[in-house]
């Protein structure tokens, strides 16, 4: 029975590790896109250094400067950044 345990509560912590690293990988991934479409639109950021998802397609960026902008989808389907 103490293996049993031993055993699960590894396969626990194996999978709450790996789960947070895909986490923090999606994380890098949308700070890169939030920080190109920021550029493109003219915006001054430099780099996202933190990410908050308010919805589907709707995120509030912190930039490196102090900016915070949120970054969305209107309703034509075109991407916004509004200066917050």
């Amino acid at each position: 029975m103490k293996k049993r345990i031993q055993s699960m509560t590894l396969i626990v912590a194996a999978t709450m590790f790996f789960a947070g690293v895909s986490q923090a990988s999606d994380d890098v991934s949308i700070s890169k896109d939030l920080t190109a479409v920021i550029a493109l639109l003219g915006l001054p950021c430099g780099n996202v250094v933190s990410i908050v998802k308010k919805g589907d397609n709707d995120h509030i960026a912190l930039c490196e400067n102090g900016n915070r902008y949120r970054v969305f989808l209107n309703s034509e389907g075109r991407v916004v950044a509004e200066k917050q």
